[in-house]
């Protein structure tokens, strides 16, 4: 039949179908597979080392040279880092594959599994060697950027902001000043003028401009990626590097170069250093310009030049608002020109805002349109269109950045005033001490030294506007701290603002109020009686432009305000008498009555037994205080009497004088009052308490004949801030004489005191016409303000030839050195202030009205290095002053101004002081009398 073949299989399970296929198959994938992963590691390690080798060559150009790696370098580097990645995860399975290979390694137990792995690694050995042969690169990195490189900045064109670009553009070209720091409240165009700055650097020989967005919660090193993508460091592996390794790349970079770093919105320090960026120096030329809302945060960076960025003057600010309204709605009626004015007035300069209203305005083509935006804008400027989205949310960054809640609190409590009101630092001090604000500061001066650090930090974060010894709030913080207390305060913390109003709001409004203010009042009378169970702070102060109509409080006012601290009546002078009821107001620490028309203090008052604060000044109606009730007061650190016409005989008058009442007072730290007689002037020294509290002191003898006043006893007192002293018609010297001196020698008396009116800041002496002059003044070695007005007998300020051989000691002493206010009026024979110039490091102004015979003032040419001068006065007084040399004349020329002489003469009222700005707030030359109390 044929030869049969029998072919027998072998049962072990080990050989099983896999195998067929690779006797049909060639299996060079599994075949080669231990050659083929040797091969692959002996060409991978090649590459690792060749990687090194181009990575050290990288890094070497780029760090010595300034080089950024060519494109193609990275992308191979990628590639690399990419199949180290995969060959890894090859190695891992390599063991496990090579235990399922059989048959000498010809065949598989598992011939799918092995083939792929297999074919695999032979994939892998050929891209690897595939970059091996790429990675031969002749260049791996070139030039990081152009010789110059600055990037224009896209911005809208600019109204008012000049003046201050070009005082920033100045300190840039000076080679001393490399850091510099601009400041202001938000919306008031700093990033604008920073923007303004990075296009001009266009056209200036900067190798290379960085403009960096600091974000509020910013990391130095998110600051050095931030730099690092502006100067070609932008690899992932440079991202992975520590924070002291970019340090040093950036470092070496810029070190090289000349650079302008332009950082916007910082709100917290950046350390420079950290950042690996050199400190700008006149040998480097390079520069760092910064913006903040922050001054500290300047002082923080190092600055060496601040400019605050203030918000526009009128006239710009007008321009802005019609350019954002429109010529088409402005030209629409006659009436909308000057409608259009008031509510550009509203936005108080502030750039975003007058940019927000303006455009929200261009569609506004109706008169009654803008009367209810000048209504919005007035009574609740969060409801019109855009506000609080754009400007108060941008401004609460400010209050949110604050330390701390009492910091904050503090802040909205300053709202509690009218727009365009100068509160008084002194008077922030009694009012949060009083307040629980400041509870942990036992003495006065302490709770002072807390008030104005605080102070400090709101005007430090431009959410405050400073003026000497008066603070402000800008009319847009106002609105916005409103808003915020509104509608973001605590429960506990509700404020009802009714500035300037006509009439008490409805009492039901009063209910869950906290904080009641009525400052600025025009309000005749209060007849109902608010259910005010959980107030705490009620201010009814009258009008600063004109006498307050308020006359009357309808009894019982005070009887649900058990919880009242703060009750404030001032500058209401047609109210005569306080409500019955006042009993009431047994938490009540601070009662301010000054310049109301109260005629008697009620016997109610004794309940008031935690008062810390009583403030009687200016009641020039007040006749009768009911024996012992002063002293009832045993928790009172402040009184204030200062220009109370009839205290002297409340002092001194009576069975038991009120002076030992006060003298009763333990606790009392400030104490301010006026004296008619030389009689109480000399009787007032033999009271311990009023000695060391006494602050602000009026002197007048005006029924008297005397032609001495010795003020020796007032050398000693050290708290002494004040010192007014008028009418005095027939004082012919000031004496400083005590026992133990010759009267006769009163040179030897007076240089012998140089350390005596230690605490003397603000002297203002009036209506002395035989007055010849003030020599004593040359001891007052803190004196800050002088003022001395119609004096016609005044011949010299300070007469040196009263010292004789011992003038140039005196000279030695540096008299006013701290001056910083000197006003002269109606003084028509006083022809020297000194006898010789001097370095005035701190004056801020020189006012001379009506001294004609004053022909040199004690300025040369070195005078004014070191302050910023306003001398005012009158074109012909002007021109007849007499300089040591042409220098002198021509160096202060621009600091003379004529128009406040004709400003400064017209007929306003002292009570108008409040309104003006500048030293206006302190000075009249027509008032009677200088309010030391507000000092």
């Amino acid at each position: 039949m044929g030869n049969i073949v029998s072919i027998s299989l072998p049962s072990d399970p080990i050989f099983d179908c896999s195998c067929w296929g690779s006797l049909i198959q060639p299996p060079k994938y599994i075949r080669r597979l231990k050659k083929n992963l040797e091969a692959l590691d002996h060409s991978f390690r090649e590459l690792t080392a060749l990687k090194a080798d181009v990575l050290r060559k990288v890094e070497v150009a780029e760090l010595q040279r300034s080089m950024k790696r060519l494109n193609q370098v990275q992308l191979w580097i990628e590639k690399v880092e990419k199949i180290e990645n995969e060959v890894a995860e090859v190695k891992h399975g390599r063991v496990q594959e090579i235990q399922k290979l059989c048959c000498g390694a010809y065949c598989s137990k598992n011939y799918l599994s092995s083939y792929k792995y297999g074919k695999n690694v032979y994939k892998k050995l050929a891209e690897v060697d595939d970059l091996k042969n790429k990675g031969i690169f002749a260049e791996v990195a070139e030039e990081t950027f152009p010789a110059t490189l600055v990037r224009e900045r896209p911005m809208e064109p600019t109204v008012g902001m000049e003046f201050v670009f070009y005082k920033v553009w100045s300190q840039l070209e000076d080679e001393q000043v490399g850091i510099i720091g601009l400041y202001g409240m938000g919306g008031v165009g700093k990033t604008t003028l920073l923007t303004q700055i990075n296009n001009k650097l266009l056209h200036v020989d900067f190798d290379l401009v960085i403009w960096i967005v600091v974000s509020k919660d910013h990391n130095v090193e998110t600051v050095q990626d931030k730099i690092g993508d502006k100067i070609g460091f932008s690899s992932n592996s440079w991202k992975q590097k520590q924070q002291s390794d970019k340090a040093e790349h950036i470092c070496r970079l810029l070190s090289k170069k000349k650079f302008a770093l332009l950082f916007d919105d910082i709100w917290e320090p950046i350390e420079i250093t950290k950042l690996g960026v050199p400190i700008p120096n006149p040998h480097n030329k390079s520069k760092i310009i910064f913006t903040t809302r922050s001054e500290d945060v300047c002082g923080q960076m190092d600055a060496h030049k601040k400019i605050k960025v203030e918000c526009l003057a009128w006239d710009k600010a007008w321009n802005l608002f019609q350019e954002k309204v429109g010529r088409e709605t402005l030209g629409f009626h006659p009436d909308i020109q000057r409608l259009a004015q008031t509510v550009a007035k509203e936005c108080g300069g502030l750039p975003l805002a007058l940019i927000t209203v303006g455009r929200a305005m261009a569609c506004k083509k109706t008169t009654q349109e803008w009367n209810h935006a000048i209504h919005i804008l007035k009574k609740s400027a969060h409801e019109f269109s855009g506000m609080e989205d754009k400007v108060f949310r941008l401004l609460k960054f400010s209050y949110d950045n604050l330390a701390d809640e009492k910091v904050r609190s503090c802040f909205l409590y300053c709202a509690l005033y009218p727009e365009d009101f100068f509160i008084f630092k002194d008077d922030l001090v009694y009012l949060w001490m009083c307040e629980a604000m400041l509870d942990e500061y036992g003495s006065v001066e302490e709770a002072k030294n807390k008030c104005y650090d605080i102070i400090g930090t709101l005007v430090a974060a431009c959410l405050l506007e400073v003026n000497v010894d008066m603070v402000k709030m800008h009319d847009m913080i106002r609105d916005m701290a409103l808003w915020l207390a509104r509608d973001c305060s605590k429960e506990n913390d509700s404020f009802l603002v009714h500035t300037s109003a006509q009439a008490a709001p409805d009492v039901k409004k009063w209910k869950t109020a906290t904080r009641v203010s009525l400052v600025d009042n025009h309000i005749e009378s209060i007849v109902e009686t608010p259910k005010s169970t959980q107030l705490l702070t009620l201010l009814i102060q009258g009008s600063y432009i004109s006498r307050s109509p308020l006359n009357m409080i309808v009894d019982g006012f005070f009887d649900y305000m058990h919880k009242l601290r703060v009750l404030d009546l001032s500058r209401n002078e047609k109210l005569t008498q306080l409500p019955s009821g006042v009993s009431n107001l047994i938490a009540l620490q601070h009662l301010n009555l000054s310049r109301t028309g109260i005629r008697e203090l009620s016997i109610e008052l004794k309940a008031l037994v935690r008062l810390k604060y009583l403030n009687l000044e200016y009641t020039n109606q007040l006749n009768f205080v009911p024996p012992e009730l002063i002293s009832n007061f045993h928790m009172l650190k402040v009184l204030k009497l200062f220009g109370c016409s009839s205290s002297d005989r409340i002092l001194f008058g009576g069975e038991r004088a009120l002076i030992e009442e006060i003298e009763g007072l333990k606790h009392l730290e400030v104490f301010t009052l006026c004296i008619r007689s030389s009689y109480c002037f000399k009787k007032l020294f033999s009271y311990n308490i009023i000695v060391t509290s006494t602050q602000y002191l009026h002197l007048s003898d005006g029924k008297n004949y005397s032609s001495v006043l010795d003020i020796s006893s007032l050398a000693d007192m050290k708290h002494l801030r004040g010192l007014h002293i008028d009418e005095y018609p027939n004082l012919e010297e000031l004496e400083i004489y005590w026992a133990g001196q010759d009267p006769n020698d009163p040179r030897n008396a007076m240089m012998r005191n140089q350390s005596r009116f230690c605490g003397l800041e603000y002297v203002d002496v009036c209506r002395c016409p035989n007055l010849k002059d003030l020599t004593w003044l040359v001891f007052a070695s803190n004196l800050r303000i002088l003022e001395v007005r119609d004096c016609s007998g005044m011949e010299k300020i300070i007469d040196l030839e009263r010292f004789g051989r011992m003038a140039g000691a005196v000279k030695e002493q540096n008299a006013f050195a701290k001056l910083t206010d000197l006003h002269l009026d109606s003084l028509p024979r006083l022809r020297s202030i000194y006898g010789n110039a001097l370095p005035f490091l701190h004056l801020n102004q020189i006012l001379v009205y009506e001294c004609p015979a004053l022909k040199k003032l004690p300025l040369n040419s070195t005078s004014a290095e070191r302050c910023n001068l306003i001398i005012r006065g009158q074109k012909e007084w002007w021109n007849g002053l007499e300089w040591e040399d042409e220098v002198s004349r021509s160096v202060f020329l621009p600091y003379f101004m004529l128009e406040f002489g004709e400003v400064l003469r017209t007929d306003f009222k002292e009570t108008d002081l409040g309104q003006f700005s500048d030293h206006l707030l302190f000075f009249s030359a027509r008032r009677k009398y200088i309010l030391y109390k507000d000092l």
